[in-house]
């Protein structure tokens, strides 16, 4: 592999590392919760790779090693004027759960390309791609870490790298690399849910989940906002990223729904499409405004779901459909 590498044919490297793109795009998405940015950060990591290729001499694994340019490219993407001036100051919240409205470049990832990142459950790095550490909650409470903080929880908490390989690849100590990961894990639980601990390991949502989904979507369509009071949680809710709206309780989230979906100012009828983004439940919404003859593209509903209800919605514009191999028009 090595000498295939050293070889400088660009058809053999590229075969090498189409192999680990996936999974090395929901990495570089995971130090910086934009899924269009991750994009971006795959394609320049991997060009790094092939201009640097002669350094790669099979001391470690082909994977390691484009694990660990990807992650400084991101780090140094991260160092830039506009994302050092975006990240928010880690500090801790008081108890009070953090809002995703906070986090405005926060993006959804679709299941069918982590579905592509994942490997087979047989296999050790198969917690890379695990539920816990790519659900929405998790990216926006991991955003509020310095980017090296960042960088080391995820190499050592999400992809389980040995200390001594995590601080080789960051080019830290061992003492530093423990501090960062210290205070990156006290961070990181005054930012998450309350309850997330007792959430599980699953892959996909579940049966319940997708349950309350289904009725979600029927009540939806029907503008039934006494079926959709029922399935919120009454502490629910809804935050827009890019836009700061943050809706605390159900009353406020009905409140905000209530003029779109009945009376004169009503938008017109709804249509939902189930998906499914960061493992999570998710509905994509179409409106067909009076006297149009087609449902347009209205937005993504991505939802967590605890104990039978819908504890948080998160947002997104329609610009994402593309992504979700969602149509634009119904």
């Amino acid at each position: 592999m090595v000498a295939a590498i050293h070889s400088g044919d660009e058809a053999t490297f590229a075969r090498l590392v189409e192999q680990h793109r996936h999974e090395l795009q929901v990495h570089c998405y995971r130090m910086l919760g934009s899924f269009a940015d991750s994009e971006d950060m795959v394609q320049e990591a991997l060009l790094r790779a092939w201009h640097k290729r002669e350094s790669f001499q099979g001391r470690s694994t082909f994977r390691a090693w484009l694990y660990r340019i990807a992650t400084n490219t991101c780090l140094d993407a991260l160092a830039g004027p506009s994302r050092a001036r975006e990240v928010p100051m880690a500090a801790d919240s008081g108890g009070t759960r953090s809002s995703m409205a906070e986090i405005p470049w926060l993006q959804p990832y679709p299941d069918h390309l982590l579905d592509a990142a994942a490997p087979s459950d047989g296999q050790p790095d198969a917690v890379a791609i695990a539920r816990e550490t790519i659900e929405l909650a998790y990216l926006a409470a991991v955003q509020y870490l310095p980017p090296k903080q960042r960088a080391v929880l995820i190499l050592r908490d999400v992809l389980g790298w040995p200390a001594p390989a995590a601080a080789e690849a960051l080019e830290i100590s061992l003492p530093s690399l423990k501090s960062a990961l210290q205070r990156a894990r006290a961070t990181l639980r005054t930012h998450l849910p309350e309850q997330r601990s007792e959430w599980g390991p699953s892959t996909h949502p579940s049966d319940e989940e997708r349950a309350v989904l289904r009725r979600f979507m029927e009540a939806t369509e029907r503008a039934d906002l006494k079926t959709l009071t029922a399935l919120l949680r009454e502490d629910a809710r809804q935050t827009m990223p890019p836009e700061p709206f943050c809706f605390e309780g159900r009353d406020a989230i009905l409140a905000m729904w209530t003029p779109v979906m009945i009376g004169p100012e009503a938008w017109g009828d709804w249509r939902t499409v189930a998906t499914a983004a960061n493992r999570q439940p998710a509905v994509a919404n179409y409106v067909r405004r009076h006297g149009e003859p087609h449902y347009e593209a209205v937005n993504l509903d991505v939802l967590r779901i605890e104990n039978g209800l819908v504890a948080e919605i998160t947002t997104f514009g329609p610009e994402l459909f593309p992504a979700f191999r969602l149509a634009a028009r119904l």
